[in-house]
């Protein structure tokens, strides 16, 4: 059971991390609640297992692509791009109605696009190919993981993920009750220049 054990504690160190998947998840909980925020969390946490299963299966050719400095280049550029669009968008748009009746659902178009929403942020964020590759190589390749320890090991850490990430938007759910419109706005644009600024430190990353 230790590769399950390591993989829960890779998952704890990976919550603690303030990204721009935070922010978006926070937000999401806060402006439509617990059911979108989760919706949201699925797109990340099926672009997570993605990745996973391409770089197991071609650890040797992501680790070569890793290591290339174009590679780099042209992810960090492509992602501080969206990033920086995403942040915009949202810094700029109206954040939902709260007055909105208990008996009038989120469309399933509304929870597609948070789902794709998630999924795209956590993909074009260069970060969560490098942190995948960079586990692959120091504990699973290190360690000479068998086929049944990898799944124990991945399993730990996105079991972990989807738990605390499942925690942070209920607990934006929560807090919702106290919040007036004018917060919202301020959540919004908070989230927003997060992710702008997050696009932007890419740009300054890959290109100094």
């Amino acid at each position: 059971m230790y590769p399950l054990f390591n993989g829960i504690l890779w998952g704890l160190f990976l919550t603690i991390l303030a990204g721009p998947i935070f922010f978006a998840l926070v937000q999401a909980g806060i402006e439509r609640g617990f059911r979108a925020g989760f919706v949201m969390g699925l797109g990340i946490w099926f672009s997570d297992v993605l990745v996973i299963a391409l770089v197991y299966k071609s650890v040797a050719y992501f680790i070569a692509a890793a290591e290339s400095g174009n590679f780099k280049l042209y992810m960090g550029m492509a992602g501080g791009v969206l990033l920086t669009c995403m942040g915009i968008v949202t810094f700029f748009s109206a954040p939902p109605n709260m007055e909105v009746p208990k008996n009038i659902k989120t469309s399933t178009a509304s929870y597609l696009t948070l789902f794709v929403k998630g999924f795209l942020i956590n993909t074009i964020n260069p970060f969560t190919f490098f942190f995948w590759v960079s586990v692959m190589t120091s504990v699973v390749l290190k360690e000479e993981m068998g086929t049944s320890s990898v799944m124990l090991f991945f399993g730990g850490i996105i079991g972990t993920i989807m738990v605390t990430d499942s925690l942070k938007v209920y607990l934006a759910k929560y807090i919702r009750r106290w919040l007036k419109p004018v917060h919202l706005v301020w959540t919004r644009r908070i989230a927003g220049g997060a992710l702008i600024l997050f696009g932007v430190a890419l740009f300054i990353r890959v290109l100094f």
